[in-house]
């Protein structure tokens, strides 16, 4: 009897779900990714990939029906699939706004239902949700994206709550500026010069503490450490920043 550990990803084929998909298979667990693009080569061979956008209500149901069919139980749920829309409040439509709280929060309320009664079965488990440093902090052109993150921690603090009993820890991971193709698109707002896309990365790392963007893996790794109930064991319904510093420095410096 295979007795490892099962772990469903979504926003798989994005910059952290990737680097998760292939931490978690790494330290042995048996892996579900999830996501509306295709993957791609390098998928774990024992894992299983499905191909759906989360946003839809229906689309949560067939997931977790192909989950289950995968493996009967499930030890940790990584929420990190997510939609930016970088554009000015008053430009935002409302189309906009709904597919941002849709993808971001909607998804998380959805799965987490779903993944209730299998991480049960499992005798409890963990659910890392990803929000965003613009939870706690923010900037100008993205306020549909900041308000579905802090929404998200607020569901993370009401879970924790409301799982406790089943021997579920439900935290949310803040990453700071992560080079991921999601940042990528993003420094397209000018907040951080309009040079070449090295020149925007090279102004942003200067902005951190620590003078440089975080890698995927680093945040992957943190999210390992929320999901593994050996080392996070007594930590349910926290908020972890992972940002290089940035939030620790006082905007008027």
């Amino acid at each position: 009897m295979n007795t490892s550990k099962s772990v469903l990803v979504t926003g798989a084929g994005g910059g952290i779900g990737r680097a998760c998909i292939h931490h978690f298979a790494e330290k042995g667990w048996r892996v579900i990714g999830v996501d509306r693009s295709d993957f791609g080569a390098g998928f774990p061979e024992n894992g299983r990939f499905i191909k759906a956008d989360i946003s839809h209500p229906d689309s949560a149901e067939q997931i977790f029906h192909q989950a289950r069919d995968f493996h009967p139980t499930l030890d940790a749920l990584v929420n990190n699939a997510a939609v930016q829309v970088a554009k000015p409040l008053v430009e935002t439509t409302v189309e906009e706004w709904d597919a941002v709280m849709a993808s971001n929060l909607r998804s998380v309320f959805l799965f987490v239902k779903l993944a209730h009664p299998l991480m049960k079965a499992a005798g409890g488990g963990a659910i890392v949700n990803v929000s965003s440093v613009h939870a706690i902090q923010t900037s100008a052109n993205i306020a549909a994206y900041a308000a579905s993150k802090g929404g998200l921690l607020a569901l993370t603090r009401a879970l924790a709550i409301e799982f406790a009993p089943d021997n579920i820890r439900v935290n949310a991971i803040l990453p700071g500026a992560v080079d991921t193709p999601m940042l990528r698109a993003g420094l397209g707002r000018g907040h951080v010069g309009h040079g070449d896309m090295q020149e925007r990365l090279d102004n942003l790392a200067r902005k951190t503490v620590n003078g440089r963007v975080g890698t995927p893996e680093e945040i992957a790794h943190a999210i390992y450490f929320l999901a593994d109930n050996e080392q996070s064991s007594f930590m349910t319904g926290q908020a972890l920043v992972v940002d290089g510093g940035a939030t620790a420095r006082l905007s008027t410096e």
